[in-house]
């Protein structure tokens, strides 16, 4: 007697008015819980579960079938297949499984183009990795721009060989195992299934040629490790985290694929005096009491040097004044940004007697008294 089927539903987790949406999600799920690829512990249990799963998908993600299976259960469905009854060879739902785990890369890629369209071949040329250099410079570095060489590590084509990863003279064979795809695959039959496993050759390592006299100076990777000074430019303006590329000057490519990119990320240092924000600049500046109440010249640093800063009769202290144009290059855009220059006004420490006097009259002509035993100064006269 043949085994009875579970309810595709129940199969699924799910109930009978669920969703599309639903039975791939819940599908994507089990699938992946039991696929052979992954459950090597219980193989044989894994398949017979993944192959439940896949018929239940089969049947209730297609609208014809699911009514069907709604209206007359397995019979119906059984005898949509054939007199053989339920197959799913050779993973029918790749379209969905490819989604599931990133693509065929799970399975060791697909150059035999069994599951659809052809893939490209992982022996043909291959492009060199990028690298990333991380740079620091000073706030007027990044104002001014510059021109900096870096000694960097990257591997380049071996000269003696050409790449090839052979010694001069002889030439790569193809491997005989794989045929030059630098795959193999492996059948194993469940029942009416199959399921397929393609992993890179052993033989050839993946690179569909066997080098019967590798290359000495490479040893056969065909590319080699060296140190090369290279000079980067960096333009006025830039930030942290600014990503500069300099084309081909990552890795070798390998089997006469280009080379990578080189990414320099700026990091630019804090500064002293100024504030960052954006192509704006911040400071701060001290002025005097006098300056503050008659009004004053004064002398402000930026990145080009001291700049003349008026500031009007008057002025409290933590004032902020805008100068335009000081500050930082816009990065890509042209012209600066602004400086603003913050003032607070200096209170005086050491005065003379004389510079006393003065102010105790000035106190006096306001209406004001001073204790100077408290140091604080009072009111008179006026509520």
């Amino acid at each position: 007697m043949a085994e009875k089927k579970r309810d595709y539903y129940d199969v699924l987790g799910l109930s009978r008015d669920a969703p599309r949406d639903d039975i791939k999600r819940a599908y994507r799920t089990l699938a992946k819980k039991y696929h052979p690829d992954l459950n090597k512990d219980d193989t044989a249990g894994a398949e017979v579960k993944f192959k439940e799963v896949s018929e239940a998908y089969e049947v209730l993600a297609d609208e014809n079938k699911r009514k069907m299976y709604d209206q007359y259960g397995h019979q119906a469905v059984d005898q949509s297949f054939g007199q053989q009854g339920f197959t799913w060879d050779q993973f029918t739902h790749f379209s969905d499984l490819e989604d599931l785990f990133g693509g065929f890369d799970f399975f060791g890629g697909d150059p035999f183009g069994v599951f659809g369209q052809r893939r490209r071949s992982s022996t043909g040329p291959r492009p060199g990795d990028d690298l990333r250099y991380d740079l620091e410079i000073t706030l007027e570095e990044a104002a001014r721009g510059l021109e900096r060489e870096i000694d960097l590590p990257r591997s380049a084509t071996c000269e003696a060989c050409g790449g090839s990863g052979a010694e001069k003279g002889t030439a790569p064979r193809k491997c005989t195992r794989c045929g030059g795809a630098g795959r193999v695959q492996n059948v194993r039959t469940q029942g009416y299934s199959q399921f397929i496993t393609i992993a890179g050759c052993e033989s050839c390592g993946g690179r569909g040629t066997i080098m019967d006299k590798p290359c000495r100076s490479c040893r056969g990777a065909g590319v080699v490790a060296r140190e090369e000074r290279i000079e980067i430019s960096i333009p006025p303006g830039v930030d942290t985290g600014v990503r500069l590329r300099v084309g081909g000057k990552g890795e070798a490519g390998r089997r006469g694929g280009p080379p990578g990119d080189l990414y320099v990320v700026v990091h630019v240092g804090r500064h002293p005096r100024f504030q960052r924000e954006g192509s704006d600049l911040y400071t701060e500046s001290p002025i005097s009491f006098p300056q503050a109440v008659l009004g004053a010249e004064i002398d402000v640093p930026t990145l080009d040097g001291a700049a003349r800063l008026t500031i009007p009769p008057g002025t409290q202290t933590h004032t902020v004044f805008r100068m335009q144009g000081n500050g930082m290059p816009r990065f890509g855009r042209g012209g600066r940004g602004d400086q603003f220059v913050r003032v607070e006004v200096a209170t005086p420490r050491n005065l003379t007697d004389r510079q006393k006097e003065l102010l105790r009259e000035f106190a006096r002509e306001g209406g004001e008294t001073i204790d100077e035993r408290k140091g604080f100064f009072k009111k008179v006269g006026r509520r």
